[in-house]
């Protein structure tokens, strides 16, 4: 996390009228759950919600084993520094045999897993709405996003979304409310590493955040490995090419001790959605009745 010390930082003319509507938009709910993975994004909403609405803003955080090992705890420390109490639940994807099965509707399944237990925990303590990070940016054309169906259908609001704010508006509001992870890299769940038609298990989640922790280790800040069967394929920004390189003997070893025979290393670097680029190759193999 960046230390933000002594920064001035002021807002855009464009970016300060969203801040104002979404106030305005959590002032209107009321009342809502937060759904708080400690991402920049619900982190952000997390903290204008609680600036607004005090205790009738709860954050509720889901425990997955598809989370990557140490992500809750930060998500905690970052809360405690808001002075926001978190409630943690626990969730139950790989019980369900279609996130599982790791079909192209893989996030639906994941969601509605996390809504429903958001809704047990807003109905628990008499709060009406429940709520997400998504953002402006989230759901445009050609942007493979099915856990959107899963809110729509159990009534989640997206606040940031409603404001206009895009990803870039909240990185700028988040390093303006001098948020510590305003500067926090993308991650998503760790089934999103594997090709759809692969099985999840708990060993292969397992066996990726170790390999992801040891990128971590190193002093990689944004990067996925994927699994490909024995391969594990290494995905980090273009700038950081040159030293996975200069690492390979470390990296490789440690990767083949976590269980993968081959190591390479993506020459086109991290891009958010990566997995997704072969759904067009793959929508005729499996069928509509079960995606």
């Amino acid at each position: 996390m960046t230390s933000l010390a002594g920064a001035a930082i002021t807002l855009s003319a464009e970016v300060e009228a969203k801040y104002l509507r979404l106030k305005h938009i959590l002032a209107e709910i009321g009342e809502l759950v937060v759904g708080y993975s400690g991402g920049v994004d619900s982190t952000l909403l997390l903290k204008v919600a609680h600036d607004v609405l005090g205790n009738r803003a709860v954050a509720v955080t889901g425990d997955s084993e598809a989370f990557p090992q140490g992500e809750v705890d930060l998500a905690l420390e970052v809360a405690n520094k808001m002075g926001v109490t978190v409630i943690r639940t626990t969730t139950h994807e790989l019980a369900n045999p279609h996130f599982a099965i790791n079909n192209p509707d893989r996030c639906y399944h994941c969601k509605s897993e996390l809504f429903a237990k958001l809704r047990t925990e807003a109905d628990a303590i008499g709060i009406k709405w429940i709520a997400d990070g998504s953002h402006a940016d989230d759901g445009k054309p050609g942007d493979h996003r099915p856990g959107m169906a899963a809110a729509a259908e159990l009534g989640v609001r997206s606040p940031l979304r409603e404001a206009g704010l895009t990803k870039a508006d909240i990185r700028e509001l988040a390093l303006y409310l001098q948020l510590p992870n305003w500067d926090k890299p993308s991650f998503a769940c760790l089934s999103s590493r594997f090709p759809y038609g692969t099985t999840i298990t708990h060993d292969l989640l397992s066996r990726l955040d170790k390999c992801e922790q040891v990128l971590r280790s190193l002093g990689f800040r944004q990067f996925r490995v994927r699994h490909h069967d024995t391969v594990a394929r290494i995905e980090v920004e273009p700038k950081d090419l040159v030293r996975a390189l200069e690492l390979r003997d470390e990296i490789t070893a440690r990767f083949r001790a976590a269980g993968y025979t081959y190591v390479t290393l993506d020459l086109e670097g991290y891009r958010s959605g990566k997995m997704n680029d072969n759904l067009r190759q793959i929508a005729h193999i499996i069928p509509l009745e079960a995606r």
